[in-house]
């Protein structure tokens, strides 16, 4: 959903604690300042990787260029990284500035991050050069992140022709609803979650008999960029998404990440903000960021084959190139696309970088158009070496593929050959005549939808499905609230 930056501006954050991370603080000897100071963190973990972060403060005269190094002791090799140019001989791994980040003042800070193997032990280094000078005397490394518990109830998914089924080979329609607020709460500095997300408040999510919940999510927050504040970012982030999975799928829902927001700035026709931050619905997400973004949230649930990836909102590229096919190409193969003027990770990037962590988990491709436009799909749907790709859709009572006719034209094709889902379904009339209309179209099919959005904002401009996180629902979200209980009795 194309929802306003600023949505849901007068609810309260939930508070998130700060859990699983490992950080090599700060300590000065005998009250000295050291020249530099270097907070690393390992922000997640998983069987053979990590995720890592170093914050890196100037004490000194102000620099025009920086390198950083430190060692690894248990044979740790870094992958990939951003905001800064990294790479690894032996043991030392050294991290330089990027064109952007070079000027370092004094008393200023610049943060990076990466994505590393590791096999068994992932000791925290114990010795940082800004430069060539030593930072932080004395630094003490903490223990690296333990992984949460195994468990729940949703079952594990994967492909099977045109259909979604569990580890026994039973159907399985994803029905359900979308919790807006982590794609943007961080960005704005109000939190992670727009609203509780508690036991109990998912215990009303399940009370609808909805089986799925979708989690918009923000790849700068995720990736603990510069400039959101700590406390919403990176490991405090992740240890929050970790959480919520965890919690719905012990209520029996299917988790969905999605990701919402992306950096890249966009100004052409429909942009949604001029900002090069990941503070609205960009048309294509980024080279620079997404495919770490998705090495990391698959290295981190690989282990989880209960977890479904929607690797891109609402691409709409179509707006900005001159033709349809510049768009269909730009979509699947990104690159330098006409009139975005970032380099846009295709589709198949985002595919590869997922599977390239060894996860095999479900994954969703939206189209064109805000996702409302299969029509060429198939032709241009990304190579999955699992198998495991579902087609994604979103219709609104608003939208131009929004009657039966276009559908039978345009999604039938699709769902004849992979499993189709409207992530998004709603309208903006507070009522429930048109998702009405799409749940029927849906169900004669077996397909599955999830309605927009389980969040207690204005129904005619969310569109919210209800009016209190104990699943009071709107007059819109009477709609879905009473099709999944009857389907389910």
């Amino acid at each position: 959903m194309r929802h306003p930056p600023r949505s849901g501006l007068l609810l309260v954050a939930a508070a998130v604690a700060l859990v699983g991370t490992a950080v090599a603080p700060v300590v000065t000897a005998q009250g000295a300042t050291p020249a530099c100071s270097v907070e690393y963190s390992v922000t997640s973990q998983w069987d053979n990787g990590f995720q890592g972060a170093v914050k890196i403060t100037n004490n000194t005269t102000a620099v025009s260029s920086w390198s950083l190094s430190f060692d690894f002791a248990n044979g740790q090799k870094v992958g990939q990284g951003w905001n800064a140019k990294w790479s690894q001989s032996g043991t030392t791994v050294t991290a330089a500035n990027e064109s952007y980040n070079g000027s370092l003042a004094t008393g200023a800070s610049v943060s990076a991050g990466f994505l590393a193997s590791r096999s068994g032990t992932n000791a925290v280094p114990t010795s940082f050069k800004l430069n060539g000078t030593t930072c932080n005397a004395d630094a003490e490394p903490s223990p690296p992140p333990t992984e949460p518990p195994a468990g729940g109830t949703a079952p594990a998914l994967h492909v099977s022709g045109n259909k979604l089924v569990d580890a026994d080979g039973r159907n399985r329609r994803l029905l359900g609803v979308n919790r807006s607020g982590g794609e943007f709460m961080c960005v704005q500095g109000r939190g992670i979650w727009d609203g509780p997300v508690d036991d109990a408040a998912l215990r009303a999510i399940a009370d609808w008999k909805a089986n799925t919940v979708r989690i918009p999510l923000n790849e700068e927050c995720w990736l603990g960029l510069s400039g959101i504040k700590p406390e919403y970012a990176g490991a405090n982030y992740i240890a929050a998404v970790k959480d919520l999975v965890t919690r719905a799928e012990a209520h029996g829902l299917t988790p969905i990440l999605d990701l919402h927001w992306t950096y890249g700035q966009y100004t052409g026709n429909s942009a949604g903000c001029s900002d090069v931050h990941a503070t609205c619905q960009k048309p294509m997400p980024d080279m620079q960021y997404t495919p770490s973004f998705w090495s990391s949230v698959a290295s981190t649930f690989k282990a989880d084959p209960a977890v479904v990836f929607d690797l891109f909102n609402e691409p709409y590229p179509d707006r900005a190139t001159s033709t349809t096919t510049q768009a269909w190409q730009c979509w699947k193969d990104g690159g330098t696309c006409p009139g975005i003027g970032y380099q846009v990770a295709g589709m198949q990037d985002l595919v590869d970088a997922v599977r390239s962590t060894g996860a095999k988990n479900v994954v969703m491709a939206g189209g064109l158009a805000y996702s409302n436009d299969l029509g060429e799909w198939l032709t241009y749907r990304p190579a999955d070496p699992t198998g495991n790709l579902v087609a994604a859709y979103h219709v609104y009572n608003f939208n131009t593929c929004a009657n039966e006719s276009c559908w039978n034209s345009t999604l039938a094709p699709v769902a004849a050959q992979v499993p189709l889902m409207a992530g998004e379904i709603g309208e903006n009339t507070c009522s429930h005549s048109f998702v009405d209309r799409v749940m029927k179209w849906f169900d004669d099919r077996g397909l599955s939808y999830l309605g927009w959005t389980w969040n207690t904002w204005d129904c005619s401009s969310g569109p919210s499905l209800i009016s209190n996180y104990d699943g009071t629902p709107t007059s819109y979200g009477t709609g879905l609230r009473d099709h999944l209980r009857a389907l389910n009795p």
